[in-house]
């Protein structure tokens, strides 16, 4: 349990990296000239990152373990990438600094989720997994308005070389506390590679709401839901803290509400596609007539927050097609759908809102960004209609 605990601290840093930059709009646009492009950048660059890391990450898992594994990445590339932060004095410091970052984070809910997976029973995985990311979000909170405060009180680059150092001990223990399930012997007809996954045919269908189903709240937490309230309502550092810190806490609320709904309800695709229609409802609503009172806009991105956190249910489903001797690149795979569907789509999401940006009303390109949100995610619903259940 050590080690689990010391896996959730390092998780907790991965949703605090990535959802801090909304915060830090206003002082990063004042002190480094960062755009709202320059942000959808930044976030991307996160997120693809550590989608791209998940490759690697697969690898090691099935074959050195989560201790080193974890160990050694988070420590040298989230430690690495916050010094850089700190110290960084352009947007694209910045950029490369969280893009470090994004490496650092890839291991940091794929080694637990392999601890889960090989030492717990698989009927309990969703509610586990839920369980997990749900503490993990207190970070998402902790990247809300007690980020805000500690940069009002001590400044972005103190706070961030503060962080810093607490990622460097969170890595050394995990060299400490965490021990590596035994490791699993494959048959001579198992080649253990991503190609043997690839070839799972019910695995196809469920790709797509893995690449949607996280990209909105995502990419509205990650880096939009700040630019949206200081352009469409003036708001500061400090207020922009506490809309994020509303989005937070419906995402880590939401989180712990799906964890136990496929075993209630006995199916995991159901849980997963009404979930996911209720955030593209929103979406289109937002789309066709955005709020112009902040009560209301914030009620829509903690909707959306709420809904969209059935992250664990979609692992649990796709895992439940996955064979035991491809754990750890299975759930690196699927998180690289995950995660690189959030960046891809937060990259793209830059030059939507740019190309409808008009000075004299910012309600344009916003209610463009939700319309662009809204055909992605109805594309992978409907791909994801004809996805096999898998009960628990």
């Amino acid at each position: 349990m050590r080690g689990i605990f010391v896996m959730c601290l390092a998780y907790v840093f991965s949703q605090f990296s990535r959802a801090f930059l909304a915060v830090l709009t206003p002082v990063l646009a004042t002190d480094l000239g960062m755009t709202a492009t320059d942000f959808a950048y930044a976030s991307g660059a996160w997120f693809l990152a550590f989608a791209l890391f998940q490759f690697p990450v697969g690898i090691l898992l099935d074959s050195i373990g989560p201790r080193r594994t974890a160990g050694y990445i988070f420590t040298i590339f989230a430690g690495g990438g916050m010094f850089l932060f700190a110290y960084a004095t352009s947007p694209i410091a910045i950029i490369i600094a969280t893009a470090l970052i994004g490496v650092g984070c890839s291991p940091a809910l794929m080694a637990p989720f392999y601890i889960f997976i090989r030492n717990y029973d698989a009927a309990k995985l969703a509610t586990l997994t839920s369980v997990f990311i749900a503490l993990g979000t207190l970070g998402n909170i902790g990247s809300s308005e007690p980020l805000a405060a500690a940069v009002e009180i001590w400044g972005w680059r103190n706070s961030a070389l503060a962080i810093g150092v607490v990622v460097l001990l969170i890595g050394a223990g995990m060299f400490l506390l965490v021990d590596d399930p035994e490791k699993i012997s494959l048959e001579k007809d198992q080649d253990g590679g991503y190609l043997e996954l690839i070839k799972i045919r019910a695995l196809w269908p469920i790709f797509p709401i893995i690449l949607g189903g996280y990209m909105v709240s995502a990419g509205l937490r990650g880096s939009w839901i700040g630019p949206f309230h200081e352009d469409l309502f003036n708001y500061d550092t400090l207020q922009i803290g506490r809309v994020t810190l509303y989005m937070s806490i419906a995402l880590a609320v939401g989180t712990l509400f799906y964890g136990p709904l496929d075993r209630i309800f006995n199916t995991r695709k159901w849980v997963i596609m009404i979930g996911n229609v209720i955030v593209l409802a929103t979406c289109i609503a937002m789309a066709i007539n955005l709020p112009s009172d902040p009560f209301w806009a914030m009620t829509g991105f903690v909707i959306i927050g709420f809904f969209g956190a059935s992250y664990a249910v979609q692992m649990a489903h796709g895992k439940a097609f996955v064979p035991a001797h491809l754990t750890g690149r299975g759930v690196t795979l699927l998180n690289f759908c995950s995660i690189g569907g959030a960046g891809i789509f937060q990259w793209l999401s830059g030059p939507v809102v740019e190309a409808y940006t008009v000075s004299e009303n910012p309600v344009i390109q916003y209610e463009a960004l939700f319309v662009f949100y809204s055909i992605l995610l109805a594309v992978a619903i409907s791909a994801y209609a004809f996805a096999n259940d898998a009960k628990p």
